[in-house]
């Protein structure tokens, strides 16, 4: 029986719960391929109808796999879904989708199937049953084939040169491995360290208290985030890499983000130290939002809005709190 209250291992699932699994995947990426279509409708009718039959494709899968169950299990599919399993390849929310331009619908289609494409592989190689094991391997070749179709987009519509795959795949597993993963970790120790350190500082104007706080405050908070990054994903399914390297990338910038403005506090003289504090804030915050934008492609008032405005408001926080 699946607990709902906290998230399986893949591996720990039965052959059942994997084939549930399944069903409950080709249902939302026929919702999504679906909300892609109509999206693309009235500027792209050709790439909506491309979508309208991956969609059709994904049904036939999602039917194929629940009359697998049915024969093996009955017709009582346990309810599991993405959400329940660690590390289990994610899907943005469709709402998400309705300003993404075709060149990221294209991206975000390609990266759906290879998702998929992983799962069914990894599924194939479990499975005990030839049925099952015939059937996910039939799954996983059909997504691969999506993935040519997914290109297909780009060199269709787009009037770019076409990358490599191998090219795509390095810049990828980079930007999963190392770039988020740093970038979660900067955004966590650069802003919330702000209030804890400016508290202090504006509390005892104690140069060296506040460093000793800063210090404390930015390796507590790198060793948290990166055993969070490390545990939370094993990469198996999601392709993200080693949890290590990614606990690693997490940690790191998590600290380095707080030491940043703690490190100032080392000059004895409050005023300069705090000055110097501001000025490291002011680039970190933008450093932050520079990252969003080349590598997360973050428009630049969403990220601005969130990480400048976000960081200010814990920075008055913590400085309001300390004078008082």
């Amino acid at each position: 029986m699946l607990n709902m209250g906290y998230r399986r291992q893949f591996k720990d699932l039965t052959e059942q719960e994997v084939l549930a699994l399944a069903i409950s995947s080709e249902e939302d990426d026929a919702r999504i391929y679906r909300s892609f279509a109509e999206r693309l409708r009235a500027d792209y009718p050709d790439t909506a109808k491309v979508f309208e039959g991956m969609a059709t494709e994904e049904d036939g899968h999602r039917r194929a796999l629940i009359d697998l169950h049915v024969r093996r299990f009955g017709e009582v599919i346990p309810l599991i879904r993405r959400e329940h399993v660690a590390g289990f390849y994610a899907r943005r929310p469709v709402w998400l989708t309705e300003n993404l331009s075709l060149d990221r619908i294209r991206e975000e289609a390609a990266n759906m199937e290879r998702d998929a494409e992983r799962f069914y592989h990894i599924a194939a190689q479990n499975a005990q049953d030839a049925d099952t094991r015939r059937l996910l391997g039939d799954l996983a070749a059909v997504e691969a084939k999506h993935q040519d179709a997914a290109h297909k987009l780009e060199q269709k519509h787009l009037h770019e040169d076409a990358r490599s795959e191998e090219d795509d795949r390095a810049k990828r597993q980079f930007v999963l491995t190392w770039v988020q993963p740093g970038l979660a970790g900067l955004m966590d120790g650069s802003v919330s360290t702000l209030a804890p350190i400016f508290a202090t500082a504006f509390a005892t104007q104690d140069t060296w208290t506040t460093f000793l706080v800063g210090l404390a405050a930015s390796v507590g908070a790198g060793i948290s985030m990166g055993f969070t990054e490390a545990a939370s994903d094993d990469g198996t399914l999601s392709g993200r890499g080693s949890p290590i390297k990614r606990g690693i990338a997490a940690g790191v910038m998590t600290t380095l983000g707080g030491l940043g403005h703690a490190l100032p506090y080392l000059i004895p003289h409050f005023w300069t130290a705090t000055t110097i504090a501001l000025v490291v804030v002011f680039v970190e915050l933008w450093a932050i939002v520079w990252i969003q934008m080349r590598y997360m492609e973050t428009p630049f008032l969403r990220a601005t809005f969130q990480v400048v405005l976000g960081g200010a408001l814990v920075f008055a926080a913590g400085a309001l709190i300390g004078a008082g």
